[in-house]
């Protein structure tokens, strides 16, 4: 093999790598992209609204009132029902 060919192949692996190194580079780019894109889509669905927070304070309260309460009342005593047989 002459020098010029084996030259002419190292230059074209290397450049046929160098495109796809660069083709590899563009897609991590987009992909980065994409990413943050999703990360900030999913940061605005996790902030709630005010108003829906609010209500669920609320909520929160009610249950935990209800569970007060519940605790509060005294068990009931054990009544026998006498059957007649």
């Amino acid at each position: 093999m002459a020098p010029e060919s084996v030259s002419f192949r190292i230059s074209r692996n290397a450049e046929d790598l160098a495109y796809t190194v660069h083709a590899l580079s563009q897609r991590l780019v987009k992909l980065e992209q994409r990413l943050e894109a999703l990360e900030l889509q999913l940061d605005r669905q996790v902030e709630r609204d005010p108003q829906e927070i609010s209500s669920l304070d609320n909520v929160e309260r009610l249950l935990l009132d209800c569970r007060a309460l519940l605790e509060m009342a005294e068990p009931p005593e054990d009544v026998s029902y006498a059957t007649a047989a």
